[in-house]
């Protein structure tokens, strides 16, 4: 390799933002461990506490807290006062990592890209053959951590923001009409229309088996079970017909045939039902793309997304990064006439969209 002409200066930099990644990696397993052992917790709620003081609320052995607590303050997550040798959470920081409840609660994430290492020898098999890895075959880490994740940010929009974006909708809920979630996982935002407009009904369907037992679970723990049903069933297979709202949430793109299973859902939908799409959010050209955000996302379509697409036929392999331009015309090819964004976050799209 010809090296005659690096640029130092340019070397080092790359070289340091390399480590700095790197050094996210390390920072997830300590997040993960912080939030799994209370120790974020203890720190919100009794802070500042010395790493003995922490280890003695969270029943942990001190000499581990206390290199893991150097870990969290050089990397920002906490807060060192080196006089008195103690340990604290700001309270954004305690909005991130300790409160589960929060639209910003992180910590579960990082079962996602601690799947993504487990399924490595899957990812390479798939790259060199082309052939798909189905969303069941994963790490179950996976499906635990995306339901855990996005379930805190749906709470904090979904009935509030983004079901009022869409006209009519909800005096729709409010008088009582049949919902369909497509793609339902572990049922979160189908439980949280449920509870919200109890004179409705609600069906969550999805193929994974073990997602739609944890659906069920969900129900039943939110008192919500005789108004909402799930079903283990694909896209484009359940029963057709009544629905006054289809939601697909951070799911179509997943589908091996979106195509079909849109106009799947036109066929379900009454004549004046809506369609609501959230989607990863993506400008339609790469080069409008190359952001941090969109950099997860990418690596999280090639390892799963695209990846489950393949798996379930490959039809049309959208990806995580579709863009609205390219929803759009699925829709339009689909069946649907008029789609509008109603809404949108630095994470995800809303669309609505009716035949």
């Amino acid at each position: 390799m010809n090296t005659t002409t690096v640029d130092e200066t340019a070397l080092q930099a790359f070289v340091l933002k390399a480590v700095d990644d790197l050094g996210a990696g390390y920072l997830g397993v300590m997040v993960s461990l912080g939030a799994r052992l209370g120790l974020y917790r203890a720190l919100a709620d009794e802070g500042p506490l010395t790493s003995a003081g922490l280890a003695a609320r969270t029943d942990c052995a001190e000499r581990y807290v206390r290199d893991w607590a150097a870990s969290q303050a050089a990397a920002g997550y906490l807060v060192y006062d080196p006089e008195e040798r103690t340990f604290a959470l700001t309270p954004e920081q305690a909005l991130v990592l300790a409160n589960e409840e929060s639209p910003v609660y992180l910590p579960p994430a990082w079962n996602v890209p601690a799947a993504m290492w487990s399924d490595e020898a899957k990812a390479l098999h798939a790259f060199r053959t082309g052939e798909g890895i189905a969303w069941g075959d994963h790490d179950p880490r996976l499906a635990h951590g995306t339901a855990a994740f996005y379930r805190n940010g749906y709470r904090a929009a979904l009935t509030s923001q983004w079901l009022p974006a869409l006209d009519g909708v909800v005096d729709a809920l409010e008088r009582g009409i049949a919902v369909a979630d497509v793609g339902a996982g572990h049922g979160h935002t189908t439980v949280m229309m449920a509870e919200a407009f109890p004179r409705s009904r609600f069906h969550g369907f999805d193929s994974h088996a073990p997602s739609v037992s944890e659906a069920r679970r969900n129900a039943r723990a939110a008192g919500v079970e005789e108004r909402v049903v799930f079903e283990q069933v694909r896209a484009d297979a359940y029963e057709s017909g009544g629905f006054g709202l289809i939601c697909f949430f951070d799911a179509l793109h997943d589908m091996g045939d979106p195509s079909g299973v849109l106009r799947h859902a036109a066929s379900a939908l009454t004549p004046d039902g809506t369609l609501l799409l959230v989607e990863p959010n993506a400008a339609d050209r790469l080069e409008d793309n190359l952001t941090m955000i969109a950099q997860t996302y990418y690596a999280a379509s090639s390892m799963i997304c695209t990846a489950h697409s393949l798996a379930d036929g490959g039809e049309l392999v959208l990806g995580a990064q579709a863009g609205p331009a390219r929803l759009t015309e699925v829709l339009h090819t689909a069946g649907f006439s008029r789609v509008r964004v109603v809404a949108e976050t630095p994470f995800n799209l809303i669309i609505e969209a009716k035949r």
